[in-house]
Protein backbone atom coordinates (compact mmCIF):
# COMPACT_ATOMS: atom_id res chain seq x y z
CA UNK A 1 0.00 0.00 0.00
CA UNK A 2 1.00 3.48 -0.81
CA UNK A 3 0.14 5.81 1.88
CA UNK A 4 -3.85 6.62 1.10
CA UNK A 5 -4.97 3.87 3.31
CA UNK A 6 -8.71 4.82 4.12
CA UNK A 7 -8.97 8.09 1.76
CA UNK A 8 -11.60 8.61 -1.04
CA UNK A 9 -10.81 10.00 -4.48
CA UNK A 10 -13.01 11.43 -6.68
CA UNK A 11 -12.17 10.83 -10.39
CA UNK A 12 -13.80 12.23 -13.18
CA UNK A 13 -13.54 10.66 -16.77
CA UNK A 14 -12.55 7.03 -15.00
CA UNK A 15 -13.85 4.73 -17.67
CA UNK A 16 -11.06 4.63 -19.59
CA UNK A 17 -7.29 6.46 -20.23
CA UNK A 18 -5.71 8.79 -17.77
CA UNK A 19 -9.26 8.69 -15.46
CA UNK A 20 -8.54 4.67 -15.38
CA UNK A 21 -5.20 4.27 -14.73
CA UNK A 22 -5.27 7.33 -11.95
CA UNK A 23 -7.79 5.19 -10.34
CA UNK A 24 -6.50 2.24 -10.31
CA UNK A 25 -2.57 3.83 -9.29
CA UNK A 26 -4.74 5.42 -6.18
CA UNK A 27 -6.81 2.25 -5.40
CA UNK A 28 -3.04 0.35 -5.20
CA UNK A 29 -1.77 3.11 -3.09
CA UNK A 30 -5.34 2.62 -0.50
CA UNK A 31 -7.90 4.74 -1.27
CA UNK A 32 -11.21 3.65 -2.83
CA UNK A 33 -12.82 5.63 -5.83
CA UNK A 34 -15.87 7.89 -6.81
CA UNK A 35 -15.58 8.01 -10.64
CA UNK A 36 -17.52 8.90 -13.06
CA UNK A 37 -17.90 9.06 -16.80
CA UNK A 38 -20.19 10.39 -19.44
CA UNK A 39 -20.15 7.01 -21.22
CA UNK A 40 -22.14 8.69 -24.50
CA UNK A 41 -20.47 9.95 -27.19
CA UNK A 42 -19.80 14.29 -27.68
CA UNK A 43 -21.29 15.47 -31.35
CA UNK A 44 -18.90 17.98 -32.14
CA UNK A 45 -16.26 15.46 -31.01
CA UNK A 46 -14.06 13.77 -33.79
CA UNK A 47 -13.77 10.37 -31.69
CA UNK A 48 -15.44 7.95 -29.88
CA UNK A 49 -16.16 8.28 -26.04
CA UNK A 50 -16.11 5.67 -23.59
CA UNK A 51 -18.85 3.22 -22.96
CA UNK A 52 -20.38 1.81 -19.95
CA UNK A 53 -18.80 -1.41 -19.98
CA UNK A 54 -15.63 0.63 -19.91
CA UNK A 55 -16.91 2.03 -16.23
CA UNK A 56 -17.53 -1.19 -15.29
CA UNK A 57 -14.04 -2.80 -16.59
CA UNK A 58 -12.61 0.43 -14.39
CA UNK A 59 -14.69 -0.56 -11.37
CA UNK A 60 -13.32 -4.66 -11.61
CA UNK A 61 -9.72 -3.13 -11.91
CA UNK A 62 -9.90 -1.01 -8.82
CA UNK A 63 -11.64 -4.09 -7.02
CA UNK A 64 -8.85 -6.52 -8.20
CA UNK A 65 -6.53 -3.71 -6.30
CA UNK A 66 -8.04 -4.24 -2.92
CA UNK A 67 -10.21 -1.21 -3.74
CA UNK A 68 -14.00 -0.22 -3.51
CA UNK A 69 -15.59 1.85 -6.15
CA UNK A 70 -18.36 3.59 -6.94
CA UNK A 71 -19.24 4.04 -10.72
CA UNK A 72 -21.60 6.54 -11.87
CA UNK A 73 -22.41 7.70 -15.44
CA UNK A 74 -22.59 11.51 -15.22
CA UNK A 75 -22.10 14.33 -17.98
CA UNK A 76 -19.37 16.69 -16.57
CA UNK A 77 -21.14 19.88 -17.98
CA UNK A 78 -24.09 19.30 -16.00
CA UNK A 79 -22.88 20.35 -12.06
CA UNK A 80 -26.59 18.61 -10.75
CA UNK A 81 -25.18 15.66 -11.94
CA UNK A 82 -21.84 15.87 -10.59
CA UNK A 83 -23.11 17.08 -7.46
CA UNK A 84 -25.42 13.95 -6.93
CA UNK A 85 -22.90 11.64 -7.83
CA UNK A 86 -20.27 12.94 -5.41
CA UNK A 87 -22.74 13.50 -3.17
CA UNK A 88 -24.08 9.53 -2.83
CA UNK A 89 -20.27 8.56 -3.18
CA UNK A 90 -19.83 10.63 -0.38
CA UNK A 91 -23.05 9.27 1.62
CA UNK A 92 -21.59 6.06 0.97
CA UNK A 93 -17.98 6.41 2.17
CA UNK A 94 -17.94 8.60 4.39
CA UNK A 95 -15.90 11.32 3.08
CA UNK A 96 -13.59 12.43 0.42
CA UNK A 97 -9.47 13.38 0.80
CA UNK A 98 -8.71 13.38 -3.15
CA UNK A 99 -9.92 15.33 -6.22
CA UNK A 100 -9.07 14.54 -9.65
CA UNK A 101 -10.70 16.38 -12.60
CA UNK A 102 -9.59 14.79 -15.29
CA UNK A 103 -12.18 14.29 -17.72
CA UNK A 104 -11.50 15.97 -20.85
CA UNK A 105 -12.00 15.78 -24.76
CA UNK A 106 -9.67 17.41 -27.53
CA UNK A 107 -12.43 18.04 -31.24
CA UNK A 108 -10.07 18.19 -34.35
CA UNK A 109 -10.56 17.52 -37.51
CA UNK A 110 -8.53 17.72 -40.38
CA UNK A 111 -11.37 19.41 -43.21
CA UNK A 112 -12.64 22.80 -43.39
CA UNK A 113 -15.67 23.39 -41.08
CA UNK A 114 -18.61 25.55 -41.25
CA UNK A 115 -19.03 28.27 -38.33
CA UNK A 116 -21.58 26.03 -36.90
CA UNK A 117 -19.40 23.04 -36.36
CA UNK A 118 -16.39 25.48 -35.10
CA UNK A 119 -18.45 26.89 -32.61
CA UNK A 120 -20.04 23.27 -31.33
CA UNK A 121 -16.09 22.28 -31.25
CA UNK A 122 -15.20 25.45 -29.27
CA UNK A 123 -18.18 24.96 -26.97
CA UNK A 124 -17.67 21.72 -25.95
CA UNK A 125 -14.29 21.89 -25.44
CA UNK A 126 -14.64 24.28 -23.35
CA UNK A 127 -17.63 22.66 -21.66
CA UNK A 128 -16.06 19.30 -20.81
CA UNK A 129 -12.38 20.66 -19.91
CA UNK A 130 -13.20 24.08 -18.16
CA UNK A 131 -16.72 24.09 -17.48
CA UNK A 132 -16.26 20.50 -16.46
CA UNK A 133 -13.32 21.20 -14.15
CA UNK A 134 -15.23 24.27 -12.29
CA UNK A 135 -18.23 21.82 -11.76
CA UNK A 136 -15.85 19.10 -10.08
CA UNK A 137 -14.06 21.42 -8.17
CA UNK A 138 -17.33 23.49 -6.67
CA UNK A 139 -18.93 20.31 -5.90
CA UNK A 140 -16.06 18.63 -4.29
CA UNK A 141 -14.77 21.51 -1.66
CA UNK A 142 -18.00 21.54 0.73
CA UNK A 143 -17.28 18.02 1.57
CA UNK A 144 -13.00 18.76 1.70
CA UNK A 145 -14.34 21.52 3.95
CA UNK A 146 -16.59 19.43 6.05
CA UNK A 147 -14.28 16.72 6.51
CA UNK A 148 -11.95 19.25 8.24
CA UNK A 149 -8.98 16.75 7.20
CA UNK A 150 -7.27 19.32 4.59
CA UNK A 151 -7.38 17.80 0.91
CA UNK A 152 -5.70 17.68 -2.78
CA UNK A 153 -7.07 18.78 -5.79
CA UNK A 154 -5.60 17.83 -8.94
CA UNK A 155 -6.86 19.50 -12.32
CA UNK A 156 -5.30 17.63 -15.45
CA UNK A 157 -4.36 20.28 -17.93
CA UNK A 158 -1.87 19.82 -21.20
CA UNK A 159 1.29 21.49 -22.51
CA UNK A 160 -1.58 23.12 -24.24
CA UNK A 161 -2.02 25.15 -21.14
CA UNK A 162 1.19 26.24 -20.78
CA UNK A 163 2.53 26.93 -24.31
CA UNK A 164 0.84 28.11 -27.52
CA UNK A 165 -0.05 25.65 -29.83
CA UNK A 166 -3.64 24.06 -31.00
CA UNK A 167 -3.94 25.83 -34.96
CA UNK A 168 -6.93 27.56 -35.89
CA UNK A 169 -10.33 25.29 -35.62
CA UNK A 170 -12.64 25.98 -32.69
CA UNK A 171 -11.98 22.47 -31.39
CA UNK A 172 -8.05 23.05 -30.95
CA UNK A 173 -8.55 26.84 -29.64
CA UNK A 174 -11.11 25.45 -27.46
CA UNK A 175 -8.80 22.85 -26.09
CA UNK A 176 -5.47 25.60 -25.55
CA UNK A 177 -8.08 28.21 -24.07
CA UNK A 178 -9.82 25.99 -21.40
CA UNK A 179 -6.43 23.93 -20.21
CA UNK A 180 -4.90 27.47 -20.10
CA UNK A 181 -8.29 28.38 -18.11
CA UNK A 182 -7.60 25.44 -15.46
CA UNK A 183 -4.14 27.33 -14.48
CA UNK A 184 -6.11 30.03 -13.76
CA UNK A 185 -8.73 28.30 -11.51
CA UNK A 186 -6.05 26.57 -9.77
CA UNK A 187 -3.92 29.31 -8.73
CA UNK A 188 -6.90 30.72 -7.38
CA UNK A 189 -8.46 28.42 -5.65
CA UNK A 190 -4.69 27.52 -4.42
CA UNK A 191 -4.46 30.74 -2.35
CA UNK A 192 -8.48 30.56 -1.27
CA UNK A 193 -8.00 26.84 0.14
CA UNK A 194 -4.65 27.15 1.40
CA UNK A 195 -5.64 28.04 4.93
CA UNK A 196 -7.74 25.36 5.03
CA UNK A 197 -4.93 23.07 4.69
CA UNK A 198 -6.44 22.11 0.73
CA UNK A 199 -3.73 21.79 -1.96
CA UNK A 200 -4.55 22.40 -5.69
CA UNK A 201 -1.90 21.59 -8.37
CA UNK A 202 -2.42 21.27 -12.19
CA UNK A 203 -0.60 18.75 -14.32
CA UNK A 204 0.30 19.13 -17.66
CA UNK A 205 0.93 16.05 -19.82
CA UNK A 206 2.26 15.49 -23.17
CA UNK A 207 0.88 13.33 -25.88
CA UNK A 208 -0.26 10.58 -23.72
CA UNK A 209 -1.58 6.84 -25.59
CA UNK A 210 -5.15 7.07 -24.74
CA UNK A 211 -7.68 7.61 -27.40
CA UNK A 212 -7.57 11.18 -27.30
CA UNK A 213 -4.26 10.65 -28.77
CA UNK A 214 -4.48 8.48 -31.19
CA UNK A 215 -7.82 8.35 -33.05
CA UNK A 216 -7.84 9.11 -37.08
CA UNK A 217 -9.26 13.01 -36.57
CA UNK A 218 -6.09 12.92 -34.46
CA UNK A 219 -3.54 11.60 -36.68
CA UNK A 220 -4.78 13.70 -39.88
CA UNK A 221 -4.79 17.24 -37.96
CA UNK A 222 -1.54 16.94 -36.50
CA UNK A 223 -0.56 15.50 -40.49
CA UNK A 224 -1.87 18.30 -42.19
CA UNK A 225 0.97 21.19 -40.35
CA UNK A 226 3.94 21.51 -42.75
CA UNK A 227 5.91 20.03 -40.54
CA UNK A 228 3.43 16.78 -39.93
CA UNK A 229 3.55 17.48 -36.24
CA UNK A 230 8.01 17.18 -35.59
CA UNK A 231 6.69 20.49 -33.60
CA UNK A 232 4.80 18.78 -31.44
CA UNK A 233 7.38 15.96 -30.43
CA UNK A 234 9.36 15.46 -27.11
CA UNK A 235 12.78 16.17 -26.99
CA UNK A 236 13.70 13.29 -24.37
CA UNK A 237 13.29 10.16 -26.94
CA UNK A 238 9.32 8.99 -26.14
CA UNK A 239 6.80 9.41 -28.64
CA UNK A 240 3.90 8.97 -26.16
CA UNK A 241 3.94 8.71 -22.66
CA UNK A 242 1.76 6.05 -21.09
CA UNK A 243 -1.35 7.24 -18.72
CA UNK A 244 0.73 5.74 -15.68
CA UNK A 245 3.11 7.92 -16.30
CA UNK A 246 0.78 10.94 -15.37
CA UNK A 247 -0.94 8.58 -12.60
CA UNK A 248 2.83 8.52 -11.14
CA UNK A 249 2.57 12.12 -10.91
CA UNK A 250 -0.78 12.67 -9.61
CA UNK A 251 -0.30 9.86 -6.79
CA UNK A 252 2.88 11.78 -5.62
CA UNK A 253 0.60 15.10 -5.93
CA UNK A 254 -1.89 14.18 -3.84
CA UNK A 255 0.17 12.20 -0.99
CA UNK A 256 1.21 13.21 2.19
CA UNK A 257 4.80 13.02 0.64
CA UNK A 258 3.84 16.67 -1.05
CA UNK A 259 1.80 17.85 1.74
CA UNK A 260 3.17 21.28 1.18
CA UNK A 261 3.47 21.38 -2.81
CA UNK A 262 0.26 23.99 -3.88
CA UNK A 263 -0.15 26.20 -6.49
CA UNK A 264 2.31 24.20 -9.25
CA UNK A 265 1.76 23.89 -12.80
CA UNK A 266 3.96 20.37 -12.77
CA UNK A 267 4.99 19.00 -16.40
CA UNK A 268 5.07 15.50 -17.12
CA UNK A 269 6.24 16.05 -20.45
CA UNK A 270 9.65 14.25 -21.54
CA UNK A 271 10.46 18.29 -21.70
CA UNK A 272 8.15 19.52 -24.17
CA UNK A 273 7.39 22.58 -22.59
CA UNK A 274 11.62 23.44 -22.04
CA UNK A 275 11.35 23.21 -26.02
CA UNK A 276 8.74 25.58 -27.09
Amino acid sequence: MGGLEGKVAFITGVARGQGRSHAVRLARDGADIIGIDICADIPANGYAMAGRDELDETVGLVEAEGGKMLGTVADVRDFGRVKAALDAGVGHFGRLDIVCANAGIAPVAFRELSIEEELAQWRAAIGVNLDGAYHTAWAAIPHLLAGQRGGAIVFTSSTAGLRGFGGLQGGGLGYAASKHGVVGLMRVLANSLAPFSIRVNTVHPTAVRTMMAVNPAMTEFLESFPEGGAHLQNPMPVEMLEPEDISAAIAYLVSDEAKYVTGVTFPVDAGFCNKL
